[in-house]
């Protein structure tokens, strides 16, 4: 028997003075309700009630029993409301993994405005670059740049994700601009090392990554900022996101490249979530959330 709804049988019929009237209440019949309390004191291997045919007294040990009870239930019954409730109100913790670069630039800037419009949700940003199993990770949610390898999580598009080819004034004035793909042999090419598009000793071109060309040099890196970073330095060429090179861009400190062929189409920025048809509020408005100001800024 569910040791459970013994329990509730037990306690209405302390209650009630009958264990009839208990099964009555709980929607079952007086013999199911009397097997539910003999489960319970094979179990416990006491006696809960002195019987009679008139009437349902607790013995000693019932008492006992019946306090104990009341507040195991009292406490299950607190913790499926408050469960319950995470369905209709945004409350509890929210675990957001994020691109390290990304996350930093784009998302933490927008965390004081949900905070003031859900003040009940705490976030944890989990800013990496590894793409971590957000299932078996217990993430909430989590933004990955990209094409989506196909799995069980469900996806909001955020926003498009373009890539650039670019580097300093300087290591062009230096080394020369490159015109054609096939000549960043020839240049020194900072890679992202967390990308299967460029590892190191090649770089993928065409929509799809469909064309690759020898491309090499002496960084790798597995966060776009450090190669950024040595890239406004003079160090060399760099294939990497928009939103890591506009401001760059905006500034002249970096050049866009035109090269003989295009870049790899990335496939966007989205929110994925685990399967769920009903899922927290503290989820549902995060997502809104993202996808209204993703869709309120400036490309």
């Amino acid at each position: 028997m569910d040791r459970i709804t013994s329990m509730r049988v037990f306690v209405r019929a302390a209650s009630a003075g009958s264990l009839s009237a208990a099964g009555r209440q709980l929607g079952m019949s007086a013999a199911m309700a009397t097997k539910h309390v003999n489960a319970l004191e094979a179990r416990l291997g006491v006696k809960l009630f002195h019987r009679t045919t008139r009437r349902l007294g607790l013995s000693e040990a019932g008492s006992t029993y019946l306090e104990a009870c009341q507040r195991i239930l009292a406490e299950i019954d607190e913790a499926e409301a408050e469960a319950a409730s995470q369905r209709v109100k945004a409350s509890g913790l929210l675990r957001m993994n994020v691109p390290l670069s990304f996350g930093s630039r784009f998302i933490a800037p927008l965390m004081p405005a949900f905070a003031r419009l859900h003040p009940e949700v705490r976030v944890e940003l989990g800013l990496s670059d590894a793409q971590l199993d957000v299932i078996a990770d217990n993430w909430d949610l989590a933004i990955r740049i990209g094409r989506l390898a196909d799995s069980p999580l469900q996806a909001r598009r955020l926003a498009g994700c373009a890539m650039r080819v670019c580097a300093a004034p300087a290591y062009l004035d230096r080394r020369g601009v490159p015109r054609r793909v096939a000549e960043l042999a020839q240049h020194n090419c900072l890679s992202y090392t967390l990308s299967a598009m460029q590892d190191g000793r090649q770089w993928a071109f065409g929509a799809r990554g469909e064309f690759r060309v020898a491309a090499s040099g002496d960084l790798l890196a597995n966060n776009g900022d450090a190669l950024l970073a040595a890239a406004v330095g003079g160090q060399g060429i760099i294939y990497q996101p928009d939103f890591i090179v506009a401001t760059a861009l905006e500034r002249g400190e970096l050049v866009v490249l035109e090269l003989d062929r295009p870049v790899v189409e990335l496939g966007g920025i989205n929110v994925l979530y685990p399967p769920d048809r009903r899922p927290p509020a503290k989820v549902r408005v995060m997502i809104d959330y993202l996808v209204e100001a993703f869709a309120q800024a400036p490309r």
